[in-house]
């Protein structure tokens, strides 16, 4: 169970990441782990549900949850920036160290280097998540 403290600072990350009402933020690799606080905190800062790997249209924003043994990292990656509006980023969302299923952080470097992308900031989202921001290259947050 999140404490306020966890809650606090899921909105922090989530405060962070510039989100605004009405944006439309994708969501890819949802399963029973994801951070439910989290993804609870970036439809209250958007006002929308998130929407799944199937959505059709322009969106304003991309959660990746990406677990070490997965489809490859890249390839998901560019999958994830199909219907990206230009100008907007990725939050790759994996396992802190020490956790099932913890990406290295040069495997996220490489993937996303490879996808076009760079991050520009790293930080922790609740017990068990490291969030990543994710940007095209040649354009800082």
């Amino acid at each position: 169970m999140a404490t306020q403290e966890d809650a606090r600072a899921v909105d922090a990350v989530v405060a962070r990441l510039g989100l605004k009402p009405g944006q439309i933020i994708q969501e890819y690799g949802y399963d029973s782990d994801t951070d439910a606080e989290f993804r609870t905190a970036v439809e209250a800062a958007t006002g929308e549900d998130l929407v799944d790997e199937d959505y059709g249209d322009v969106t304003d924003g991309v959660v990746v949850w990406f677990r070490e043994g997965e489809d490859d990292l890249a390839d998901l990656l560019m999958d994830a920036q199909t219907l990206l509006d230009d100008g907007c980023a990725v939050c790759l969302c994996t396992p802190k160290a020490g956790q099932s299923g913890h990406v290295q952080p040069r495997e996220v470097q490489e993937a996303a280097s490879v996808a076009g992308l760079h991050a520009t900031s790293t930080f922790v989202i609740g017990t068990r998540w490291t969030a990543t921001y994710l940007v095209e290259k040649g354009r800082s947050k």
